[in-house]
């Protein structure tokens, strides 16, 4: 495995989850939370697995792909959720999860996503 490609996605997955874990908590001081409360939870999953997925990189582990792809499509469920959001918190948050979920894919472990799952017509992984 290329070092440099590994050492990309380990630092994308690092700026993520320090955007995640802004990003719930700016949301938990939003006006009103409750409206937030999606985009928080997947804030703090996102935050947790992508520390997980860099660890696991960086230590070569034997669940590297399986941990590399679910990590993936969290983070693009994350950058949705985000992106539905006006704060620029969010907006960051979005933009980060999107670059982590495209370095994890260009790792060759994460299936593709579901929208070149569309375009190619291939079946996403569920």
């Amino acid at each position: 495995m290329n070092r440099e490609a590994m050492q990309s996605c380990i630092d994308a997955c690092h700026e993520c989850a320090d955007a995640c874990n802004n990003c719930a908590t700016a949301c938990l001081h939003e006006v009103d939370v409750q409206v937030m409360s999606r985009c928080i939870r997947l804030d703090l999953d996102c935050a947790a697995l992508c520390a997980v997925a860099a660890s696991a990189m960086a230590r070569g582990s034997e669940f590297v792909e399986e941990i590399c792809s679910l990590c993936a499509e969290l983070c693009e469920a994350c950058a949705l959720e985000c992106s539905r959001h006006e704060a620029e918190h969010c907006q960051l948050c979005a933009r980060a999860c999107r670059r982590c979920a495209d370095e994890c894919r260009g790792m060759g472990f994460a299936l593709p996503s579901k929208e070149s799952a569309k375009a190619t017509g291939t079946r996403p992984h569920v």
